[in-house]
């Protein structure tokens, strides 16, 4: 299991009530909702190998060279070092190290690479992965993981939550968007994606991106119908591909998620016990994590270290 963390630390942060805080005053919702999530996940799905999987760089240089545009209304600002900083709520941005001091503590892997989002260290690990994958997300470009000959699942979390998560096969897929999932990066990189900054073809929206991918396959074949005078495509579908040629060079590395990112050794497999039992206790009690500690240990089926 492949968890999209930030994903759901979002999720949990803003479905989770913000009246939830440790005595200090420190908001306590995000963390909470994520070791909640954990211990449903875990719970319904029974994994034997467990991956929290980290953006390094939510905003990876490579993919900002090709298009500038890319997830910039979300910066912030820069850093004298140069360094992007993500706009990030501030009650959840105190957040995120007691997420990943919690999550290393009970021995979860964490895993991120540098230069690459955790969405890459996802496609990377199920490119290498030897069993099946259940990839956990509420970010629709992990549908083109899909793979059933393989296992590769998406448990979908945006549309009903944790509880009520879609599980995608290509099946799913299929019937959700009427491409398959091996052309979905295609059919996402003809859509564009305005919360990502990715414009997509001009005056193509979801429907069309669909038919052009079912009429003619994968983006090479539809841009080669779009100077074919003998196709079936219409004169402004044509126009439209045509125009968008500049975004259409570049914009498929830019969508496409990656597969070889430098991810290094770790040990994915569900811990047996509590990794610092000390650091652990201490940040339940720092934190008052209460019921949310109780859930996630019961649910890994945790006892202390030895």
């Amino acid at each position: 299991m492949l968890l999209d963390t930030a994903s759901l630390y979002f999720r949990a942060f803003f479905g989770v009530p913000d009246t939830m805080k440790a005595a200090d005053g420190t908001p306590t919702n995000a963390i909470r909702g994520l070791l909640d999530f954990i211990a449903r996940l875990v719970e319904n799905h029974r994994p034997t190998h467990l991956v929290a999987c980290w953006d390094d760089n939510w905003r990876p240089s490579w993919r900002v060279e090709l298009i500038p545009s890319y997830k910039a209304q979300r910066v912030e600002f820069v850093t004298a070092a140069g360094d992007q900083v993500e706009d990030v709520p501030d009650r959840l941005e105190v957040q995120v190290p007691y997420i990943r001091a919690c999550l290393d503590a009970l021995g979860i892997a964490i895993v991120g690479a540098p230069d690459h989002e955790a969405d890459d260290v996802i496609g990377t690990l199920s490119h290498r992965a030897t069993m099946p994958v259940d990839v956990v997300t509420g970010d629709r470009d992990l549908f083109q993981l899909i793979d059933d000959a393989r296992g590769i699942r998406v448990i979908y979390t945006a549309a009903k939550g944790v509880g009520r998560a879609e599980v995608y096969d290509e099946k799913a897929l299929l019937a959700k968007y009427e491409i398959p999932a091996s052309r979905y990066a295609d059919f996402a990189t003809l859509r564009g994606d305005a919360s990502d900054g990715l414009p997509g073809v001009k005056g193509v929206g979801e429907k069309t991106a669909a038919s052009l991918v079912t009429a003619y396959g994968g983006l090479a074949e539809i841009r080669q119908a779009a100077v074919d005078p003998s196709t079936p495509m219409s004169p402004s579908v044509k126009r439209k591909i045509v125009d968008s040629s500049d975004y259409l060079d570049v914009a498929p590395t830019v969508v496409a998620v990656a597969k070889d990112a430098p991810v290094g050794p770790f040990d994915a497999t569900m811990p047996t016990e509590v990794q610092d039992p000390e650091r652990w206790l201490d940040l339940v009690e720092l934190l008052e994590l209460g019921s949310s500690a109780q859930r996630v240990m019961s649910a890994l089926k945790l006892g202390p270290k030895a």
